[in-house]
């Protein structure tokens, strides 16, 4: 009799503890569970501050700042959108400061930001990424743009922007066409330091060289200043007063270029190539000065630097280390086509 009590009393409380392990085991779930859902529901609630870093103040990225602002305006409130100063000149020089002062009070999630140089702006954004800051290069990249590899550089999360050596090798293509496959042609470049214009301008030299009978006879850098492209461009046509086509690749360096040509009375006869689609550059395109203008995309680079961003903040989604928007031309046949106007930057 008292050892069938003893059974029964050791199988009472062996199945008390196995239900208080049970018990034990479906809180700790249950907790573990509410606690990834918790975790989520924050990361969806979080409002993720994006820094908007230009590269110069000019009508290419005050397009871009619209792009950007318009995929801010789609997702509503999970997004802060913070605009640096808007550099006067072009250069590191003039953006690191901005850069610096933007970034000193923290809290910013992800910056976009249009590197002026290859080099020097390495070692300030990576101290902002080592402060735990996503960043993303638009228009411009760092080093030689590739963040697959391993590198001091490839930190970014991805480059987005244009192909600048596919349009230039197209630019040169167009160009070529105009003058009949042969001739003397001109580069006026901005910065050998600035990734996006040496790409344009590798890319216009290796195009050119496709065709035997024509001759890039030269290449200068502006470094951004309208007036010293001008100044370059009217020495090489004295130089070279048989010269056929000049390339420029920004903005400023196609209005001086286009400048110099009108001053010498060569409208026409000598043609100009441009990059950019201002709408100081497109008047002069309708007014004869410019016979082609290659447009980039610069609202949607900017929509999709906060679309990609996004997803990488609030899922730590996969971005692409290159995100390669198109680019289209204006000539003279259709700059006054009504479905080409949405390629014209703002200002």
């Amino acid at each position: 009799m008292k050892k069938s009590l003893l059974w029964i009393t050791i199988l009472v409380l062996s199945i008390s503890m196995l239900a208080v392990f049970s018990l034990a085991g479906c809180k700790t779930t249950t907790t573990a569970t509410t606690a990834a859902a918790e975790t989520t529901a924050a990361a969806a609630a979080k409002v993720f501050t994006i820094l908007f870093m230009p590269g110069v103040a000019d009508p290419f990225y005050f397009t871009m700042e619209k792009g950007i602002q318009k995929k801010v305006d789609e997702l509503g409130g999970s997004v802060k959108l913070l605009v640096a100063e808007y550099p006067k000149s072009w250069g590191p020089e003039a953006q690191v400061p901005i850069l610096e002062a933007a970034t000193a009070k923290g809290g910013i999630d992800l910056i976009l930001i249009a590197p002026t140089s290859t080099d020097a702006l390495v070692a300030p954004l990576k101290k902002l990424y080592d402060q735990g800051i996503a960043i993303i290069t638009v228009d411009t990249y760092l080093g030689d743009g590739d963040y697959s590899k391993d590198s001091d550089y490839s930190f970014p999360l991805s480059y987005i922007g244009t192909d600048n050596k596919l349009g230039g090798q197209k630019v040169a293509e167009n160009l070529a066409k105009m003058l009949n496959s042969k001739g003397k042609v001109y580069l006026m470049n901005t910065n050998p330091d600035t990734s996006s214009v040496v790409d344009r301008g590798k890319g216009f030299s290796e195009g050119i060289a496709k065709f035997p009978d024509m001759t890039l006879v030269g290449t200068d850098y502006c470094m951004d200043v309208q007036q010293k492209a001008q100044e370059l461009a009217t020495a090489a046509l004295q130089k070279n007063p048989d010269i056929a086509g000049i390339f420029g690749v920004n903005l400023f360096s196609s209005q001086g270029s286009y400048q110099a040509v009108v001053n010498a009375g060569l409208t026409g006869a000598v043609k100009i190539a441009s990059w950019d689609a201002t709408q100081d550059l497109i008047n002069a395109l309708k007014e004869g000065k410019v016979d082609m203008i290659l447009a980039q995309k610069p609202a949607e680079i900017g929509f999709l630097g906060v679309e990609w961003g996004y997803k990488y903040l609030k899922d730590k989604a996969e971005v692409p280390k290159k995100v390669i928007p198109g680019f289209e031309f204006f000539t003279k046949e259709n700059v006054d086509d009504p479905n080409m106007a949405q390629f014209i930057y703002s200002k």
